[in-house]
């Protein structure tokens, strides 16, 4: 395997951290809110502050790995999509930064405040819609270079049919990990009725997690059949998400197994998200940047995967122990600690 994909795979292995990490924060957010609004707070927001307590703020460490490493391995990501995603890239960085804000606010004030809970829940929302249009981007169209300089393409951005399905998948996927993985803590903390609730909520959005998924392949189709026909050579990846994604619905519909499912939803994302990366190779950018031709030099890159790669398993571990201590940690779970 060359250094060149060795690096890609290592950087796709942090996004792909940060989609699940981040998607359970995001989508908490969210549910924090509806349950004020709804008049059900009582039922599940303290079981969802015990769990937004220990993680918020290590959620972003993936993504700004993944930047970082992005950057550093193909120097010519910065040329392009410096000036692509100036405008999204603002948005969602504007989007980050509300969202930490008005956490802390809400939680560590003098009162949480119900503005502070819908600012904190509407960017949950807004935020992975964002961010989803790197990889709309990444697509091809909606870049063009004239006399050396880079044109984003904004006005083909906001038109394409492909780059809204891109946003209702990153929308309907982050409601949907997020209550697969507060179920499970739910039943982890014996809360029977923010269980309830929750596994309502899993339920509910799982049927437009594979309706966004098949308009994205349909919106694909349309925008890219370049990268379309590489994706059917590996259908068998997308189909292992599917047997996934029915696995993790039927133990959630069978009110068993909770943390076996929410396992079975990440391997669902896990093979939809390298069947995409794998597909999408040699471009990171299309047909712009490829993995081969813009690779920074072997010196450079021999240290940049070694320095990720400790990274990673740095970063992993160090999740681990934050789960033991925290998250999986019986009395805390139940509020006891």
């Amino acid at each position: 395997m060359s250094l060149e994909i060795v690096g890609i795979t290592v950087l796709w292995t942090f996004l792909y951290g940060y989609l699940i990490v981040a998607s359970i924060d995001f989508g908490a957010g969210f549910f924090d809110f509806y349950g004020k609004i709804t008049k059900q707070e009582h039922v599940m927001n303290t079981l969802i502050s015990r769990y937004l307590s220990p993680v918020w703020e290590v959620t972003n460490v993936f993504f700004v790995f993944f930047f970082v490493g992005l950057v550093g391995f193909f120097p010519a990501a910065a040329y392009y999509y410096g000036t692509a995603l100036l405008i999204p890239g603002s948005i969602a960085i504007l989007l980050l930064a509300i969202r930490g804000s008005f956490y802390a606010f809400g939680n560590y004030g003098s009162r949480r405040s119900l503005v502070y809970s819908f600012l904190y829940g509407a960017t949950g929302l807004l935020s992975p819609a964002a961010l989803s249009t790197t990889l709309t981007i990444s697509e091809g169209g909606f870049i063009e270079v004239k006399d050396h300089k880079v044109h984003f393409l904004a006005n083909k951005l906001f038109a394409s049919p492909y780059s809204w399905s891109v946003v209702f998948l990153a929308i309907v996927s982050v409601l949907f990990i997020s209550a697969a993985f507060l179920t499970y803590y739910a039943d982890r903390a014996n809360d029977l009725k923010a269980r309830t609730l929750l596994r309502k909520f899993a339920l509910f959005w799982s049927p437009p997690t594979i309706l966004a998924s098949l308009l994205v392949f349909w919106g694909l189709k349309v925008h890219n059949p370049v990268h379309y026909d590489r994706a059917l050579d590996y259908w068998w990846m997308f189909a292992l998400s599917l047997i996934c994604f029915l696995t993790a619905v039927y133990f959630i519909y069978r009110q068993k197994r909770f943390g076996t499912a929410f396992i079975f939803v990440m391997l669902q994302f896990f093979f939809a998200f390298f069947g995409y990366g794998v597909s999408h190779l040699p471009y990171i950018l299309y047909p712009f940047i490829t993995v081969h031709e813009n690779v920074t030099n072997p010196a450079m890159g021999t240290s940049l995967v070694v320095a990720f790669i400790f990274g990673l398993l740095l970063l992993i571990p160090s999740l681990v122990l934050l789960m033991r201590l925290f998250l999986f940690d019986a009395d805390y779970v139940r509020g006891k600690k």
